[in-house]
């Protein structure tokens, strides 16, 4: 992320002696990304960070995938899935949608999650409704409504939620950052960005959790795919009394991005919020539209030759999706091969709109998705007929 951030007791120079007030030695574990080639934190831990006393295997939840086959546009209705009363948002999360790069989940929970660590890449969970506190190695985070919660590939965190909370989790096997061209080249957030620095939180203090023979399941690569195991470490991983660097999670709320206006319609790129390998992450705002005075203020047709578009709408009125069926919860999948755009009443409705009242998160990737079982279970079967109005069984 290259933000640097400084939490809790750390020495004056990295790499040398760092001691308790009873003159012991704290461990000092570097963190850090593409070998130590990127960016890194440094933690000073009270125990062995490397200490293990058992390990066992961890059954993830259901990965398997489907082909989108035949080939169309789907609607997946989030809001209808089951979710057990007890599920907590890391084992409750139920597959929606994925590929080699990226995986897309929607869990509903009330519980908190165990100590939990993603070995496969980066995760950017958005959070629909509720607040929880998400409990790091690095310290804490308070999350609530609209918050993007950033956590880096193999960080030990957990969450705790404060009452029922939806999250929607799209994990990277890669890293997951804020696209290059707002980016200096020594990594600040440039003037033409929709965010900066300020709307970023981290960690501010230390957690400093005391506690013995502590299981932490780990998502990994294993046997060609995704495997997990449990993890029983002897002192509690959330021993760390300070750390300083660039890495670390963060949240940022949707609600502080500024939307990018003209006066004809903005292709997607300017309403990019983060970007990793093979995809992007994308948020469309409540707005100001175009004001060219014969401007079409929903998108025009277009072919994703390159991509899949998925959208979920979180709230508000989505003007291109009018008479469709899609509301709040829903899920379109656009596949590349397929020409899409809005409803044809919608862009005649569209004329002369000064604002749009919509939140939504967009996932564009580069390689064709799958339907998890989760994908399976909420597709309606009807979305790909509505521009036309009659289907096969017309």
């Amino acid at each position: 992320m290259a933000f640097y951030r400084q939490v809790g007791d750390v020495p004056p120079k990295r790499h040398t002696q760092h001691r308790t007030p009873s003159g012991a030695l704290y461990r000092e574990e570097l963190m850090g990304e593409e070998g130590f080639s990127s960016d890194s934190s440094l933690l000073y831990h009270a125990g062995v960070p490397s200490s293990l006393v058992d390990a066992r295997p961890w059954q993830l939840p259901d990965q398997s995938l489907t082909p989108n086959a035949p080939l169309l546009p789907r609607h997946l209705k989030l809001h209808d899935l089951a979710f057990a009363p007890d599920a907590d948002p890391v084992l409750g999360r139920r597959l929606v949608l994925g590929n080699a790069d990226v995986r897309i989940s929607y869990s509903v929970a009330t519980q908190a999650s165990p100590h939990y660590r993603n070995a496969t890449g980066d995760e950017c969970v958005y959070v629909e409704r509720g607040s929880a506190v998400v409990e790091t190695v690095f310290g804490a985070l308070a999350v609530g409504t609209g918050d993007y919660v950033v956590i880096p590939r193999a960080t030990t965190h957990r969450w705790v939620p404060d009452g029922e909370l939806r999250t929607y989790a799209i994990e990277a096997n890669s890293h997951i950052a804020p696209p290059k061209r707002y980016l200096s080249r020594y990594g600040q957030l440039l003037e033409h960005a929709p965010y900066c620095e300020r709307d970023l939180r981290g960690p501010t203090e230390p957690l400093l959790v005391e506690g013995t023979d502590v299981e932490v399941h780990v998502k990994h690569r294993g046997g060609g795919g995704l495997t997990g195991t449990v993890h029983v470490v002897p002192e509690h991983p959330f021993d760390v009394v300070g750390w300083d660097g660039c890495l670390y999670p963060y949240a940022f709320n949707i609600s502080d991005f500024e939307p990018i206006t003209g006066r004809v319609h903005q292709p997607p790129p300017v309403h990019q919020v983060f970007e990793g390998a093979g995809f992007v992450i994308c948020n469309f705002v409540p707005r100001k539209v175009d004001y060219h005075p014969l401007a079409i203020p929903v998108p025009y047709y277009h072919s994703n030759v390159d991509s899949d578009e998925v959208m979920f709408y979180v709230d508000g009125d989505y003007e291109a999706r009018k008479g469709s069926g899609i509301g709040k919860g829903s899920i379109s999948l656009h596949p590349g091969g397929h020409s899409h755009g809005p409803q044809p009443s919608a862009i005649e409705g569209s004329l002369g709109a000064e604002s749009f009242d919509e939140l939504a998160v967009m996932v564009d990737t580069f390689a064709p998705l799958s339907l998890g079982e989760a994908g399976t279970a909420s597709d309606d079967g009807r979305y790909a007929w509505t521009w036309s109005g009659r289907g096969p069984a017309s």
